[in-house]
């Protein structure tokens, strides 16, 4: 696995050890990057199970200018820190180890908003729209945020519910990857507000 472009275009990621993960390939993660970017100017990302944190690394590599990572698991909070260390980027992060639900609710509390989201949850997982409903009712999405949900490709999401909306979807193998755009619909236009951007802290 490497960043595929952007600052830190080349640089190595470890893999996070065992069988636990399910990396993204630097084939899937290029074809992902160019349906949604393929460049960032600005903005926060959240990537939610992060593993070896490859696609929050590979979004601020691109132009974002922080990132949030959440995992679980020990060993990849390990991994993500020496993958942020190795690719410099470790200034404009912030790592957490905890469950999906909890650590949305404990990034509400700070106030955190994200502009672009990946969920990659394990497989035997079918919860990514309760996830993404769940981060709409704690109002932690920018208004045009940008859902990347990936899974199994056997699985099928809905095209739409509640405020997203899914504008692409491809398959590779056995690998879906849906991208949803959000937008409430209390919005009275397709613009954000002033989306600034909130300090991240331990």
């Amino acid at each position: 696995m490497r960043v595929v472009s952007g600052s830190a275009k080349g640089r190595p990621l470890k893999a996070v050890p065992g069988t636990g993960t399910r990396p993204t390939t630097d084939k899937v993660k290029e074809a992902l990057f160019s349906m949604i970017g393929p460049y960032f100017e600005g903005g926060t990302a959240l990537d939610l199970f992060a593993g070896s944190g490859g696609l929050g690394i590979e979004a601020l590599s691109r132009g974002m200018d922080k990132a949030v990572f959440v995992d679980l698991e020990p060993k990849s909070i390990e991994v993500i820190r020496i993958n942020l260390t190795a690719t410099k980027l470790e200034n404009q992060a912030a790592v957490y180890r905890n469950d999906a639900g909890r650590a949305l609710k404990a990034l509400a509390k700070r106030s955190t908003t994200f502009d672009l989201v990946f969920l990659d949850p394990p497989y035997r997982m079918k919860n990514g729209d309760e996830l993404m409903l769940t981060m709409h009712e704690l109002e932690l999405l920018e208004h045009g945020a940008t859902i990347v949900l990936e899974y199994e490709s056997k699985h099928l999401y809905p095209e739409q519910f509640g405020p997203f909306e899914q504008t692409r979807k491809a398959l590779y193998g056995e690998t879906a990857v849906s991208i949803y755009h959000y937008a409430p619909h209390a919005s009275e236009d397709g613009e954000s507000s002033t989306a600034e951007e909130e300090g991240l802290h331990e």
